[in-house]
């Protein structure tokens, strides 16, 4: 009898370790906006995410993205995150879009379970330092900080306007860019007049609110917030106040507010949002990009969501010719390995000459398309900020710069 317990043991694992080797799929979880006020951003950022998802396999790393709707709330995009760290069994995640969902999830499901999160379009400024990832290093974002986002927004304003007021939305990624901006704007010689918050979901008149923040006539108002607030307060800003001059971000960078408000009520106003690199590494993703979607991205991370897939792909890649499990940890202990420098440079869709040169045991240095992805200590990264604006019916980019 105990000759045959020792015989199924043994048996166990044998196969549990053929089990094992055999199961080298990568499977990253997907944190998107598929409802809520940022429903018209999470289905087109997701589709950053499947490209890099497609070349990785391709490549010849066996990957699966697992897609979970946040409903743009806290309370939601934990339980989604739950779903996918308890029963997806993920390594990785991408996400989330709103920086309020990010933290909260960061804070209840990913951090407490040693998940690796980085997110391609929280920005405020908060991540920077959460304080549940002090020691643990697992939230990460291929997006800039607002503290970027909002020096560009308040240099490049005060060129244009004396005041400002500022309606936004009242969650972290709201409070930090309206703050950052208030700073570099008054820096550089403006005065923010009123600073109105508004709930994360969406109302039905935005009149009171407008009353606040229009009574002291700015020169320009500023819209921090999402595209399903905003079609309906600067529709009634227009309509009620008569006011025409608004100041935008990458939360309210959206061809649909084009179609909502009327291309000739938004004719030659800026926005700002993180910029795609227009060089080599843009150029190779924008052509990918067309030819699997049939257009180029029209609004701002989408090309961050393919560089956290890009970064996590190469990472597990990393990790395995070491001979690694694909684990969370091990994915996050090779982030900056292929993504900060030194090492030979490798651009979006290089993936099978990014494996070959791990496999030879070189470093390499990935350079994404929406910036060099160079994680400093805090996961953090700087990009360009692109300078954009409503003209003709569409978006365009003015300039990019690059905030020091």
């Amino acid at each position: 009898m105990k000759k045959f317990m020792v015989f199924v043991v043994a048996l166990f694992l044998v196969l549990g370790c053929f089990t094992g080797a055999m199961a080298s799929e990568v499977k990253v979880g997907a944190l998107m906006a598929f409802t809520g006020p940022l429903k018209e951003f999470g289905p087109l950022i997701r589709n950053g995410a499947v490209l890099a998802e497609e070349q990785l396999n391709k490549a010849g790393l066996k990957v699966k993205l697992i897609q979970e709707d946040t409903e743009t709330n806290p309370v939601a995009g934990i339980n989604a995150a739950k779903k996918l760290v308890n029963i997806s069994n993920v390594s990785a995640i991408i996400g989330a879009l709103s920086s309020g969902v990010t933290i909260s999830v960061a804070e209840s499901v990913t951090i407490p379970n040693g998940v690796l999160l980085i997110s391609p379009a929280s920005t405020s400024p908060l991540i920077t330092y959460l304080p549940a990832d002090k020691g643990k290093d697992l939230l990460f974002r291929t997006c800039p900080s607002d503290a970027l986002q909002g020096i560009a927004a308040g240099q490049v304003a005060a060129k244009r306007y004396k005041t400002a007021s500022i309606i936004y939305v009242n969650n972290p990624y709201g409070q930090g860019l309206a703050n950052e901006f208030k700073k570099s704007f008054e820096k550089n010689g403006g005065k923010v007049l009123t600073m109105v918050p508004i709930d994360n979901k969406t109302q039905e008149t935005y009149t009171a609110e407008l009353k606040k923040a229009l009574q002291n006539k700015p020169d320009v108002l500023c819209a921090y917030t999402y595209p399903q607030h905003a079609r309906i307060y600067l529709k009634e800003a227009i309509e009620f106040y008569k006011f025409k001059h608004f100041l935008f971000c990458d939360g309210t960078k959206s061809p649909g507010l084009i179609k909502a408000i009327g291309a000739k009520e938004l004719e030659g106003d800026i926005g700002t949002a993180a910029a795609s690199l227009t060089g080599k590494a843009g150029e190779i993703f924008n052509k990918a990009f067309k030819a699997k979607f049939g257009k180029l991205p029209s609004i701002a991370y989408v090309s961050n969501a393919y560089d956290a897939m890009a970064v996590i792909g190469l990472a597990s890649y990393a990790a395995k010719v070491k001979g690694l499990p694909i684990t969370s940890k091990n994915i996050r202990d090779n982030l900056r390995a292929v993504a900060d420098p030194p090492g030979v440079e490798v651009y979006p869709g290089q993936f099978k000459k990014a494996f070959r040169l791990l496999k030879e045991g070189k470093k390499i240095n990935y350079e994404g398309a929406g910036g060099s992805v160079n994680f400093d200590s805090h996961g953090d990264v700087k990009t360009p900020i692109e300078i954009w604006e409503y003209t003709g019916g569409k978006i365009k980019t003015v300039k990019v710069v690059t905030v020091k």
